[in-house]
């Protein structure tokens, strides 16, 4: 249901930019919705499922937005979080927004660069996560390298790489790095989601990494990188 294309009838606004209807297409009738907009909506509109809501008391509710408007979840969930009587248990989006940071450590006249390997994932990356309700992006950067590996680190200004990728069936994420850098190499990784760690110099790196966004990342960080040193 996510990522289908939806004729929408409105019945009114619930809160600013929130509105309620229900959807219909070829395998949807009727269905409950809530429509997050721009601009006010007519009585009907099609639109694109965004999100399907699980909510407490109420089953399933799809989230529609127009065509073209992209929201992540922090910003579905601060709107219906404005409705006094929606409890959201669960939510499943079609777009999804992680930060992490290409972290580097400086030692003497060499730069090393910190790969993590998550659980469920064959290959090293960089450290990332899911973007919070009320973050910027370089905070979800800085918190997510420091619950992964306890470091602490600072945002080097003027590096800021997006990639976007269809990860498996229509979910859509976008990731973005930034590059930073930390005073100790000494890790400590979070168990539940890591499963090792390597520093490695940029040369290395490239061998590590077999995904072609971090590759890209790689080649845009060298630059960037070989200024430090």
């Amino acid at each position: 249901m996510i990522g289908k294309r939806v004729k929408v009838n409105i019945y009114g606004m619930l809160t600013d930019g929130l509105y309620s209807g229900y959807a219909s297409a070829d395998a949807v009738k009727n269905k409950s919705a809530y429509i997050i907009a721009k601009k006010p909506p007519r009585d009907f509109m099609f639109g694109v499922v965004i999100a399907v809501a699980t909510v407490k008391g109420a089953g399933e509710k799809l989230i529609v937005a127009p065509e073209g408007e992209i929201y992540y979840e922090p910003s579905i969930l601060e709107r219906l979080g404005r409705l006094r009587n929606i409890q959201v248990e669960h939510l499943n989006c079609l777009y999804e927004k992680s930060c992490g940071a290409i972290v580097i450590y400086k030692q003497g006249n060499r730069c090393k660069i910190l790969l993590v390997r998550n659980h469920n994932g064959r290959n090293y990356s960089f450290p990332k996560g899911h973007v919070e309700l009320g973050e910027t992006e370089e905070e979800t950067a800085i918190r997510e390298v420091k619950e992964e590996t306890g470091l602490d680190i600072t945002i080097i200004p003027s590096f800021r790489e997006v990639a976007d990728y269809c990860p498996f069936g229509k979910i859509r994420k976008r990731v973005v790095f930034f590059m930073a850098q930390t005073m100790s190499d000494k890790v400590h990784i979070q168990e539940e989601e890591i499963d090792s760690y390597i520093w490695v110099d940029l040369d290395e790196a490239h061998h590590r990494c077999t995904y072609d966004n971090d590759l890209r990342v790689i080649r845009k960080a060298r630059e960037n990188i070989n200024k430090l040193q």
